[in-house]
């Protein structure tokens, strides 16, 4: 399904009433409703399990485990980080935090495998490699990966630049040049900066290749993204997991480096200068 499935809970002139009530509950709940069994949701709506799962597939839905994912990544952008702890309290076990987040993290590390489309990947890189200027945008807490990906390319190829998030006006005055000949990488998941997706749709505008690292076709870059590269994320209480599109971008720096030619030849320099200057602590004891 393509809308937002709280739109089309909405339209409940088409509903039974027990299909309303389903409805109403989640649209007045999808916090709690995004993480309950179909047996639960009925017990709290006051009708049969086997009338919810009956819903979920009138909706188009393979079944009610494919509705509530829907509900689930509907609600990543929308709940508050109140909500999020709240969530959390339901969804992971207090006494193995630890098993808890390390588990999820590898879950999306293998979905991000399974489903990443390389032909997507091989463009991106090419596109990072032949740009004349290469600008990289990721605000909030896509920051860090932003900067992570600018320290490392940096290294790899001249002209880049790390959008920093300031004010708003001084975002497009940083994008001011860019043009046809250049690309832009954006990074976000959710909750998505509007600063972010509006820095990307302003280098569309100027012709620039715009690059997407989010986590689905539903991220706001659909439609101003050329290409897009998708790595999970999920709710890890009031934070998100960024495990999977860290990944992904060691992935695209180690890509990148393999195609550049000179890449040894600098960080041979690299590393005559980081000896001269001591920026890094000896081996030896």
């Amino acid at each position: 399904m393509e809308k937002d499935i709280l739109s089309v809970l909405s339209q409940d002139n088409k509903f039974s009433k027990g299909q309303r009530l389903i409805a109403k509950y989640i649209i007045n709940n999808y916090d709690r409703a995004a993480f309950m069994t179909a047996g639960k949701l009925g017990e709290e709506v006051g009708i049969s399990e086997s009338t919810v799962v009956r819903f979920a597939s009138e909706l188009g839905y393979s079944g009610y485990p494919e509705m509530r994912k829907a509900i689930q990544e509907m609600i990543r952008n929308r709940l508050t980080s109140v909500q999020r702890i709240e969530v959390a309290k339901r969804m992971i076990d207090e006494k193995d935090i630890l098993k808890s987040v390390l588990s999820a993290d590898i879950d999306k590390l293998q979905t991000t495998l399974n489903e990443i489309d390389q032909d997507s990947f091989d463009k991106a890189v090419n596109n990072i490699i032949s740009a004349e200027n290469l600008y990289i945008v990721g605000m909030r807490t896509s920051t860090s990966l932003a900067t992570f990906l600018g320290c490392y390319l940096n290294l790899l190829r001249k002209n880049v630049f790390v959008i920093r998030d300031t004010a708003s006006s001084e975002i497009f005055e940083q994008l001011i040049r860019i043009g046809k000949d250049d690309a832009i990488i954006g990074i976000s998941f959710p909750r998505y900066s509007r600063h972010t997706v509006d820095a990307m749709t302003f280098s569309k505008s100027k012709g620039a290749t715009t690059i997407a690292i989010t986590d689905g076709s539903n991220s706001p870059f659909s439609g101003i993204s050329d290409i897009n590269l998708y790595a999970k994320s999920d709710m890890v209480s009031f934070l998100d997991s960024l495990v999977a599109p860290m990944s992904l971008i060691n992935a695209i720096i180690v890509a990148v480096g393999a195609r550049v030619t000179d890449s040894s030849d600098v960080f041979k320099q690299l590393e005559s200068i980081w000896s001269e200057y001591d920026v890094y602590e000896s081996g030896n004891i």
